[in-house]
């Protein structure tokens, strides 16, 4: 976070002193500017990029920057209205509409301004992040011989056994898919396995991200309760019954939001349930590299306990090492793989083989069991901060369950709470926090937030972040007593 509001800085300050210079004037250069604000040359360089990309200024090798030509004046604004005709007709069209709504995935990926703590996060911090195995990685991979030419379709051969091996059970490398990322598997997944208007069957509470994609696929989202011990497989069997669904997404690891794990004796259950309803279930593996030190011994995927197919499961590398390493497989059994394969395949091609190249390079280093160790510590130290500030300073938010693996926690607010009102207090404190109701695909029971404490800075921030919510818990109460 620190780095980036620097960049963004003096990024501003440039912009307001472009003034100063004719166009094609020089800029000061790189060293009077590291002198000048007392900053890295990194900083330096990415905020001339910056600067670079708006069209403010040009950047010449061994010439420096200098001011960009005036850009001619703007083009009058066009007519948009028709298109309101255009995509509303389109939907009216659909037995469910296809509208996208991002906002529920934007609120853990956009940064927030400067000073402001991040709790509303779903990557690891810069300093979590493997930075150094990863470009080191990259280096390598960038050498190999082929390693910029095309990939086979389903991923390289030994990528995908090493998918294979780490889902487990009798998986093979030829029924496992290289994905970009898991929202690009979740999106392959859904789209092969149910058509427009058709229902899914979804944990309630859930990630966003794959609301998302359903309700822009067509898919009506129809919710079945999690409690501590993950899907509640009574409530399950009686959705496929009523819906006549025949898929399930899950997340029967560190569930997201609510950090449940499936319980051993439902594991089996809705495996079987699924089954007699003729349906898929998907299963989004998300974190199973994000355990924490005190986690003990981790259930198997749900795919390596699966002979028949029932399963189609999700991994990926991203979210044990970067918003931007989107690696991921999609691992199915029988006809459908053939099916999952060639709508990746029309979608995006494959992925890039140098980014293939550079996963194969990383996970076989020796800084991969490393980082995950490293990890796992940092988390657990975390997870206990928040905890802790949270029962100390906000007693009045109820932790139901402290994960043990993850990087978030699921406080319960006291009933009455506005979430939209403590999320805008907040953010006023300097913390960004997100609310439950975008993870409810129906009515939600109570009101909730989401706290990451992997997207901070270390303990510190977390006990900061805690003391601003406070404080903006404290507005918020204030405003409700003087309403009443």
């Amino acid at each position: 976070m620190q780095e980036r509001s620097s960049v963004a800085e003096l990024a501003e300050n440039l912009r307001r002193e472009l003034d100063r210079y004719s166009p094609g004037g020089k800029l000061p250069s790189s060293r009077a500017l590291v002198d000048r604000f007392r900053v890295s040359p990194v900083t330096v360089s990415r905020a001339l990029a910056q600067l670079a990309a708006e069209g403010l200024v040009v950047t010449r090798p061994g010439a420096g920057a200098f001011r960009a030509p005036a850009r001619p004046g703007a083009a009058p604004a066009g007519d948009t209205s028709w298109q309101e005709v255009a995509l509303s007709a389109e939907s009216a069209a659909d037995l469910v509409p296809r509208s996208v709504d991002a906002s529920g995935v934007l609120v853990s990926l956009a940064a927030p301004p400067p000073g402001v703590v991040e709790f509303n996060g779903g990557y690891l911090h810069p300093s979590l992040q493997p930075e150094r195995a990863m470009a080191a990685a990259l280096s390598r991979a960038g050498r190999r011989p082929g390693a910029w030419g095309r990939p086979p379709m389903e991923g390289l051969p030994e990528l995908r056994e090493w998918f294979a091996r780490s889902i487990g059970g009798a998986i093979t490398a030829a029924e496992v898919l290289i994905t970009s990322g898991g929202q690009s598997a979740l999106t392959t997944a859904l789209r092969a396995l149910a058509p427009p208007g058709a229902p899914v069957l979804v944990e309630s509470p859930t990630y966003p991200g794959m609301l998302a994609i359903a309700r822009a696929a067509g898919l009506r989202p129809v919710p079945v309760p999690v409690d501590a011990d993950g899907v509640r497989p009574a409530l399950l069997a009686d959705a496929f019954r009523a819906t006549g669904a025949r898929v399930l997404v899950c997340q029967p690891l560190f569930q997201n939001p609510t950090g449940a794990v499936l319980a051993p004796e439902r594991r089996g259950e809705v495996l079987r349930i699924a089954r007699e309803a003729g349906a898929f279930v998907v299963e989004d593996d998300f974190v199973r590299r994000l355990v924490h030190e005190d986690a003990g011994p981790l259930p198997r995927p749900l795919a390596a306990d699966d002979p028949d197919g029932v399963v189609v499961h999700v991994c990926s590398l991203t979210k044990a090492t970067s918003p931007s390493f989107r690696v991921s497989a999609l691992a199915a059994r029988g006809p459908v793989l053939e099916r999952l394969r060639a709508i990746q395949v029309v979608d995006t091609f494959f992925v890039p083989r140098p980014l293939q190249e550079a996963a194969l390079e990383l996970v076989g280093s020796p800084a991969w069991p490393r980082h995950l160790r490293t990890v796992a510590a940092e988390l657990k130290v975390r997870r206990d901060a928040m905890t802790s500030a949270l029962r100390l300073h906000l007693p009045e938010f109820a932790l139901a369950h402290v994960p043990s693996g993850g990087y978030h926690l699921w406080p319960r607010l006291p009933d009455g709470t506005a979430e939209a009102s403590l999320t805008a207090a907040a953010l006023r404190a300097g913390v960004a926090i997100t609310p439950g109701r975008p993870y409810f695909s129906a009515e939600p029971p109570a009101a909730h937030l989401r706290l990451s404490f992997a997207a901070v800075a270390g303990t510190g921030e977390i006990a900061e972040g805690v003391r601003r919510l406070s404080t903006a818990w404290t507005e918020v109460r204030e405003q409700a007593g003087a309403r009443g």
